[in-house]
Protein backbone atom coordinates (compact mmCIF):
# COMPACT_ATOMS: atom_id res chain seq x y z
CA UNK A 1 0.00 0.00 0.00
CA UNK A 2 2.84 2.18 1.24
CA UNK A 3 4.30 1.87 -2.93
CA UNK A 4 1.01 2.44 -4.37
CA UNK A 5 0.49 5.26 -2.19
CA UNK A 6 4.02 6.79 -3.48
CA UNK A 7 3.23 5.81 -7.11
CA UNK A 8 -0.20 8.37 -7.11
CA UNK A 9 1.14 11.03 -5.63
CA UNK A 10 3.64 10.62 -8.00
CA UNK A 11 1.46 10.69 -10.73
CA UNK A 12 -0.86 13.57 -9.27
CA UNK A 13 0.91 16.14 -10.80
CA UNK A 14 0.13 17.66 -14.30
CA UNK A 15 3.07 18.28 -15.25
CA UNK A 16 4.68 14.90 -14.99
CA UNK A 17 1.67 13.31 -16.36
CA UNK A 18 1.81 15.93 -19.69
CA UNK A 19 5.67 14.36 -19.76
CA UNK A 20 4.83 11.04 -19.54
CA UNK A 21 2.11 12.08 -22.49
CA UNK A 22 4.79 13.03 -24.95
CA UNK A 23 7.58 10.75 -23.74
CA UNK A 24 4.77 7.74 -24.91
CA UNK A 25 4.97 8.96 -28.12
CA UNK A 26 8.94 9.75 -28.59
CA UNK A 27 12.03 9.49 -27.20
CA UNK A 28 13.36 12.92 -26.11
CA UNK A 29 16.26 14.44 -24.47
CA UNK A 30 15.47 17.37 -21.58
CA UNK A 31 15.83 20.68 -24.15
CA UNK A 32 13.63 19.16 -26.50
CA UNK A 33 11.36 18.42 -22.90
CA UNK A 34 12.10 22.27 -21.79
CA UNK A 35 10.50 23.54 -25.24
CA UNK A 36 7.64 21.29 -25.59
CA UNK A 37 6.57 21.83 -21.75
CA UNK A 38 7.55 25.53 -21.54
CA UNK A 39 8.78 24.79 -17.97
CA UNK A 40 12.18 25.34 -16.47
CA UNK A 41 15.26 22.85 -17.48
CA UNK A 42 15.67 22.59 -13.52
CA UNK A 43 12.17 21.44 -13.34
CA UNK A 44 12.09 19.15 -16.54
CA UNK A 45 15.29 17.35 -14.97
CA UNK A 46 13.60 16.76 -11.70
CA UNK A 47 10.02 15.29 -12.30
CA UNK A 48 12.57 13.38 -14.73
CA UNK A 49 14.45 12.32 -12.09
CA UNK A 50 11.26 11.44 -9.73
CA UNK A 51 9.78 9.59 -12.46
CA UNK A 52 13.50 7.73 -13.58
CA UNK A 53 13.14 6.64 -9.49
CA UNK A 54 10.02 5.47 -9.98
CA UNK A 55 10.73 2.78 -12.63
CA UNK A 56 8.55 4.59 -15.10
CA UNK A 57 11.06 6.67 -17.37
CA UNK A 58 14.40 5.15 -18.46
CA UNK A 59 17.23 6.80 -20.09
CA UNK A 60 19.70 6.53 -22.57
CA UNK A 61 22.72 7.73 -24.04
CA UNK A 62 22.79 8.11 -28.29
CA UNK A 63 24.70 10.31 -30.14
CA UNK A 64 26.47 12.27 -27.61
CA UNK A 65 22.90 13.01 -26.56
CA UNK A 66 20.52 11.54 -23.03
CA UNK A 67 17.34 10.53 -24.23
CA UNK A 68 14.36 9.15 -22.00
CA UNK A 69 11.64 7.25 -22.72
CA UNK A 70 8.94 5.31 -21.58
CA UNK A 71 10.42 2.13 -19.33
CA UNK A 72 9.99 -0.34 -21.94
CA UNK A 73 8.90 -3.27 -18.48
CA UNK A 74 6.06 -0.67 -17.63
CA UNK A 75 4.18 -0.93 -21.14
CA UNK A 76 4.85 -4.99 -21.49
CA UNK A 77 4.45 -5.77 -18.14
CA UNK A 78 0.42 -6.66 -18.63
CA UNK A 79 -0.59 -4.56 -15.77
CA UNK A 80 -3.54 -2.34 -15.43
CA UNK A 81 -1.53 1.22 -15.01
CA UNK A 82 -0.36 1.81 -18.72
CA UNK A 83 -3.75 1.22 -20.61
CA UNK A 84 -5.06 3.68 -17.54
CA UNK A 85 -2.65 6.12 -18.50
CA UNK A 86 -3.37 5.70 -21.90
CA UNK A 87 -7.22 5.80 -21.74
CA UNK A 88 -6.52 9.39 -19.66
CA UNK A 89 -4.15 11.17 -22.38
CA UNK A 90 -6.22 9.42 -25.23
CA UNK A 91 -9.68 11.01 -23.19
CA UNK A 92 -7.65 14.83 -22.80
CA UNK A 93 -6.62 14.99 -26.56
CA UNK A 94 -8.74 17.94 -27.22
CA UNK A 95 -7.70 19.80 -24.26
CA UNK A 96 -6.01 23.16 -25.06
CA UNK A 97 -2.78 22.17 -22.84
CA UNK A 98 -2.07 18.78 -24.63
CA UNK A 99 -2.97 20.34 -28.44
CA UNK A 100 -0.25 22.85 -27.40
CA UNK A 101 2.17 20.07 -26.23
CA UNK A 102 1.75 17.89 -29.36
CA UNK A 103 2.11 20.96 -31.46
CA UNK A 104 5.43 22.06 -30.18
CA UNK A 105 6.59 17.94 -30.38
CA UNK A 106 5.56 18.08 -33.88
CA UNK A 107 8.05 20.90 -34.57
CA UNK A 108 10.38 19.40 -32.43
CA UNK A 109 10.54 16.23 -35.06
CA UNK A 110 10.25 17.90 -37.64
CA UNK A 111 13.86 20.11 -36.80
CA UNK A 112 15.64 16.98 -35.97
CA UNK A 113 14.00 15.80 -39.36
CA UNK A 114 15.24 19.12 -40.85
CA UNK A 115 18.69 18.53 -39.63
CA UNK A 116 19.36 15.47 -41.52
CA UNK A 117 20.61 13.67 -38.18
CA UNK A 118 18.73 9.97 -38.92
CA UNK A 119 18.58 8.70 -42.51
CA UNK A 120 17.42 5.27 -43.73
CA UNK A 121 15.33 3.99 -40.93
CA UNK A 122 11.91 5.59 -39.63
CA UNK A 123 13.16 4.40 -36.23
CA UNK A 124 15.92 6.48 -34.99
CA UNK A 125 17.30 3.90 -32.49
CA UNK A 126 18.27 1.60 -35.39
CA UNK A 127 21.10 1.91 -37.63
CA UNK A 128 22.16 5.56 -39.16
CA UNK A 129 23.23 6.89 -41.95
CA UNK A 130 25.29 9.51 -41.18
CA UNK A 131 25.80 12.77 -43.86
CA UNK A 132 28.42 14.86 -42.63
CA UNK A 133 28.07 18.27 -43.45
CA UNK A 134 24.81 18.34 -45.03
CA UNK A 135 22.02 20.35 -43.72
CA UNK A 136 19.38 23.22 -44.68
CA UNK A 137 21.22 25.83 -43.27
CA UNK A 138 24.54 25.18 -45.23
CA UNK A 139 21.85 24.82 -48.71
CA UNK A 140 20.71 27.85 -47.61
CA UNK A 141 23.63 29.98 -47.47
CA UNK A 142 25.00 28.40 -51.13
CA UNK A 143 21.68 29.33 -52.36
CA UNK A 144 22.19 32.87 -51.39
CA UNK A 145 25.85 33.31 -53.21
CA UNK A 146 23.60 32.76 -56.23
CA UNK A 147 22.02 35.74 -55.68
CA UNK A 148 23.21 39.54 -56.53
CA UNK A 149 23.98 42.11 -53.97
CA UNK A 150 20.48 42.77 -52.74
CA UNK A 151 19.24 45.35 -50.36
CA UNK A 152 17.18 43.23 -47.53
CA UNK A 153 14.41 44.44 -44.91
CA UNK A 154 13.77 41.90 -42.49
CA UNK A 155 10.03 43.12 -41.58
CA UNK A 156 9.35 41.55 -37.72
CA UNK A 157 12.87 40.47 -37.28
CA UNK A 158 12.50 39.18 -34.43
CA UNK A 159 16.06 38.18 -32.44
CA UNK A 160 17.74 38.53 -35.94
CA UNK A 161 18.16 34.81 -36.74
CA UNK A 162 16.97 35.49 -40.01
CA UNK A 163 18.48 39.10 -40.57
CA UNK A 164 22.06 37.72 -40.02
CA UNK A 165 21.85 34.83 -42.48
CA UNK A 166 20.42 37.38 -45.28
CA UNK A 167 23.22 39.62 -44.16
CA UNK A 168 25.66 36.67 -45.60
CA UNK A 169 24.58 37.73 -49.25
CA UNK A 170 22.57 40.82 -49.01
CA UNK A 171 24.47 44.35 -49.21
CA UNK A 172 22.75 45.46 -46.29
CA UNK A 173 19.70 44.46 -44.15
CA UNK A 174 17.33 46.50 -42.77
CA UNK A 175 16.04 44.82 -40.06
CA UNK A 176 13.09 46.15 -37.79
CA UNK A 177 10.63 44.83 -34.78
CA UNK A 178 8.44 46.63 -32.72
CA UNK A 179 10.17 45.35 -29.29
CA UNK A 180 13.20 46.89 -27.63
CA UNK A 181 14.22 43.94 -26.11
CA UNK A 182 14.42 41.53 -29.17
CA UNK A 183 15.82 43.83 -30.64
CA UNK A 184 18.75 44.24 -28.02
CA UNK A 185 19.55 40.41 -28.33
CA UNK A 186 19.88 40.71 -32.21
CA UNK A 187 21.82 43.14 -31.86
CA UNK A 188 24.18 41.20 -29.33
CA UNK A 189 24.25 38.43 -31.73
CA UNK A 190 25.11 40.11 -34.71
CA UNK A 191 28.24 41.79 -32.97
CA UNK A 192 29.27 38.17 -31.93
CA UNK A 193 28.93 36.81 -34.84
CA UNK A 194 30.74 40.29 -36.46
CA UNK A 195 28.08 41.01 -38.69
CA UNK A 196 28.22 45.36 -39.80
CA UNK A 197 25.91 45.34 -42.86
CA UNK A 198 22.78 44.93 -40.70
CA UNK A 199 20.96 48.15 -39.27
CA UNK A 200 18.27 47.50 -36.42
CA UNK A 201 14.90 49.59 -36.24
CA UNK A 202 12.24 49.86 -33.79
CA UNK A 203 9.02 50.17 -35.61
CA UNK A 204 5.66 48.46 -36.25
CA UNK A 205 5.22 46.58 -39.17
CA UNK A 206 1.98 48.82 -40.25
CA UNK A 207 4.40 51.75 -39.93
CA UNK A 208 7.76 50.91 -41.11
CA UNK A 209 10.53 53.27 -40.25
CA UNK A 210 12.32 53.00 -43.87
CA UNK A 211 11.61 55.45 -46.99
CA UNK A 212 9.85 54.79 -50.07
CA UNK A 213 11.36 52.46 -53.00
CA UNK A 214 14.40 51.26 -50.60
CA UNK A 215 14.83 48.09 -50.84
CA UNK A 216 14.81 45.25 -53.12
CA UNK A 217 13.28 42.47 -51.14
CA UNK A 218 10.61 42.68 -48.25
CA UNK A 219 10.76 39.93 -45.73
CA UNK A 220 7.50 38.92 -43.58
CA UNK A 221 8.65 35.51 -42.11
CA UNK A 222 6.28 34.44 -39.54
CA UNK A 223 5.85 38.00 -38.42
CA UNK A 224 2.43 38.84 -40.33
CA UNK A 225 0.11 36.47 -37.76
CA UNK A 226 1.45 39.71 -35.30
CA UNK A 227 -0.09 41.64 -37.25
CA UNK A 228 -2.65 44.33 -35.65
CA UNK A 229 -3.59 44.82 -39.05
CA UNK A 230 -1.66 42.17 -41.83
CA UNK A 231 -3.65 43.72 -44.87
CA UNK A 232 -1.38 47.54 -43.97
CA UNK A 233 1.58 45.40 -43.17
CA UNK A 234 1.91 43.95 -46.71
CA UNK A 235 0.87 47.18 -48.20
CA UNK A 236 3.53 48.74 -46.21
CA UNK A 237 6.32 45.95 -47.42
CA UNK A 238 4.90 47.15 -50.85
CA UNK A 239 5.84 50.36 -50.81
CA UNK A 240 9.39 49.90 -49.44
CA UNK A 241 10.03 47.93 -52.06
CA UNK A 242 11.97 49.42 -55.53
CA UNK A 243 9.78 48.84 -58.63
CA UNK A 244 10.75 45.37 -59.78
CA UNK A 245 11.68 43.97 -56.48
CA UNK A 246 9.66 41.13 -54.75
CA UNK A 247 7.58 41.52 -51.58
CA UNK A 248 8.11 37.25 -49.79
CA UNK A 249 6.02 36.40 -46.90
CA UNK A 250 6.36 33.01 -44.88
CA UNK A 251 3.41 32.96 -42.82
CA UNK A 252 0.75 30.14 -40.91
CA UNK A 253 -1.84 28.35 -43.02
CA UNK A 254 -5.56 28.47 -41.00
CA UNK A 255 -5.53 26.95 -38.24
CA UNK A 256 -7.31 25.81 -35.03
CA UNK A 257 -4.26 25.99 -32.03
CA UNK A 258 -5.66 29.17 -29.71
CA UNK A 259 -2.88 28.31 -27.08
CA UNK A 260 -0.74 30.53 -29.68
CA UNK A 261 -2.81 33.68 -28.94
CA UNK A 262 -1.73 33.16 -25.28
CA UNK A 263 1.43 31.39 -25.52
CA UNK A 264 3.17 33.49 -28.97
CA UNK A 265 1.58 36.36 -29.19
CA UNK A 266 -0.73 35.63 -32.25
CA UNK A 267 -3.19 37.75 -33.19
CA UNK A 268 -4.21 35.68 -36.15
CA UNK A 269 -4.58 31.54 -36.44
CA UNK A 270 -3.04 31.98 -39.99
CA UNK A 271 -3.82 32.66 -43.45
CA UNK A 272 -5.66 30.66 -46.12
CA UNK A 273 -4.29 30.77 -49.38
CA UNK A 274 -6.91 33.40 -51.32
CA UNK A 275 -6.38 35.98 -48.73
CA UNK A 276 -2.83 36.03 -48.90
CA UNK A 277 -2.89 36.42 -52.86
CA UNK A 278 -5.63 39.20 -51.69
CA UNK A 279 -3.41 40.94 -49.65
CA UNK A 280 -0.26 40.91 -51.59
CA UNK A 281 -2.83 42.17 -54.85
CA UNK A 282 -4.37 45.01 -53.23
CA UNK A 283 -0.72 46.05 -52.21
CA UNK A 284 0.25 46.82 -56.24
CA UNK A 285 2.14 43.74 -56.55
CA UNK A 286 1.89 41.13 -59.95
CA UNK A 287 2.91 37.92 -60.74
CA UNK A 288 1.44 36.75 -57.14
CA UNK A 289 2.16 33.04 -56.47
CA UNK A 290 1.14 31.47 -53.24
CA UNK A 291 2.35 27.83 -52.66
CA UNK A 292 2.83 25.60 -49.58
CA UNK A 293 6.15 25.78 -48.11
CA UNK A 294 6.25 22.78 -45.39
CA UNK A 295 3.84 20.66 -43.74
CA UNK A 296 4.20 17.54 -41.94
CA UNK A 297 1.52 14.85 -41.21
CA UNK A 298 0.04 15.29 -37.81
CA UNK A 299 1.36 18.95 -37.80
CA UNK A 300 -1.85 21.70 -36.85
CA UNK A 301 1.06 23.87 -38.64
CA UNK A 302 1.59 24.58 -42.28
CA UNK A 303 3.69 27.14 -44.15
CA UNK A 304 2.32 29.39 -46.95
CA UNK A 305 4.90 30.82 -48.74
CA UNK A 306 3.70 34.13 -51.03
CA UNK A 307 5.43 36.20 -53.23
CA UNK A 308 4.71 39.07 -55.39
CA UNK A 309 6.65 41.36 -57.66
CA UNK A 310 6.54 45.39 -57.70
CA UNK A 311 4.79 47.09 -60.36
CA UNK A 312 6.87 49.49 -62.34
CA UNK A 313 6.24 53.25 -61.40
CA UNK A 314 3.47 54.67 -63.13
CA UNK A 315 3.70 58.03 -65.09
CA UNK A 316 0.90 59.43 -64.43
CA UNK A 317 1.62 62.26 -66.90
CA UNK A 318 2.22 59.99 -69.66
CA UNK A 319 -1.43 58.44 -68.65
CA UNK A 320 -3.20 61.48 -68.90
CA UNK A 321 -1.75 62.45 -71.73
CA UNK A 322 -2.34 59.12 -73.78
CA UNK A 323 -6.33 59.86 -71.99
CA UNK A 324 -6.67 63.04 -73.73
CA UNK A 325 -5.55 61.37 -77.03
CA UNK A 326 -7.92 59.16 -77.28
CA UNK A 327 -10.71 61.75 -76.37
Amino acid sequence: MKQASSLFRLLGDEARLRLLRVLARERLNVTELTGILGLAQSGVSRHLGLLKDAGLVSEEKDAGFTYYGITPAVRGDGGALWPLLEAQFDGAAADAAVRADQARLQEVLRLRKENFETHGSPDAREARQLVPGRSWAAWSRALGCLLPALEVADLGCGEGYLSIEASRWASRVIAVDRSDVVLKRARGLARRRHVSNVVWKRGELEKLPIKDATVDVALLSQALHHAHSPVRAVAEAARITVPGGRVLVLDLRTHGEEWVRAKLGDRRLGFDEDELRQMLTEAGLRDVKVGIGARKVGDPFTVLIASGVKAATVNHEDTNTRRSTKR
